[in-house]
This record gives C-alpha cells, structure tokens and sequence, in this order.
C-alpha cells in the first residue's frame, strides 16, 4: 500500500495539472457581427483537447449544435435549445462543425480544430447548404494552415 500512495499521489497531480490548463473559450451567438449578418464570434476556434467551447446567446433566436458527418470520431454529438447557452467539451482531437439550426441556411457556422484534424477529410464531404459550405471551405483553410 505504501508503495502505491506515491503513484497514485502523482497520478492525482497530472489530472489536476491537466484540469488547470484545460481553457474555456466563449463564442458569441449574434445577430450581426464584424462578418456580417447571422454569425458566430468567433467562427474558427483553435482548442485543445480538454478545452470547453462555451456558445453563448448573446442575441435571442440562436442555438447551436454539432453537424453530422463533422464531429470527431468517438466524440458525443451536441444540440443546445434556442436562447440557452451551450457547451462543447473537447474530448477528442479532430475539427466539429457547429450550426445555428434556424440560420444554418444562411450560413451561420463555426469551426472548432483541436490537435490533428484526422476527421477533415469527412468534415468535408458532409451535406451543408451552399452558403455554409462556402463559409467552411474558409474555415477549413484556417485549420490546414495551422
């Protein structure tokens, strides 16, 4: 027993050093932003796995909520309600599309990159209306640049 507190004394401190530098990033959820009309502030969110993603409503009529087809493979899909804040836990590397449901038309998304995009290729190819896809093929070149 004594030969295990040391272990598990240091298995503790990583999980605490790993908790204190995970980041909460906030996205704003507007109606017009420096973009234009209908966007997340900011739309391409550089995380790192054990971040959070906080989307915040900052005006009314917005959620947001993970696409199918660009979400990491293993990670949870997530859909907020309309006017709630809502969070995305990086659990894994990869890139998440994230939608305004009721904007999604419009073209309102975001882009979070967290680690090796190893899901880029799929992220891709998901089916989004053409405004959203133009948004993406941007956002997608932000990710390959970094």
């Amino acid at each position: 027993m004594q030969r295990r507190l040391p272990l598990m004394a240091a298995m503790l401190a990583g999980l605490l050093a790993q908790a204190a530098n995970a980041a909460e990033i906030e996205v704003k959820m507007l109606n017009k932003g420096a973009a234009g009309a209908m966007v997340f502030e900011p739309d391409f969110i550089k995380a790192e796995v054990g971040d959070t993603v906080r989307f915040v409503p900052t005006d009314k009529g917005h959620n947001a909520e993970t696409i199918k087809g660009m979400v990491p493979e293993g990670a949870g899909m997530v859909v907020g309600k309309m006017n709630e804040e809502v969070t995305v836990e990086i659990t894994t590397a990869g890139v998440w599309g994230i939608r305004c449901k009721p904007h999604f038309g419009m073209g309102m998304v975001a882009l979070i990159a967290a680690g090796e995009p190893a899901n880029l290729e799929a992220a891709k190819e998901a089916k989004v209306p053409s405004k959203a896809k133009a948004k993406f093929e941007a956002l997608f070149e932000q990710t390959e640049g970094e």
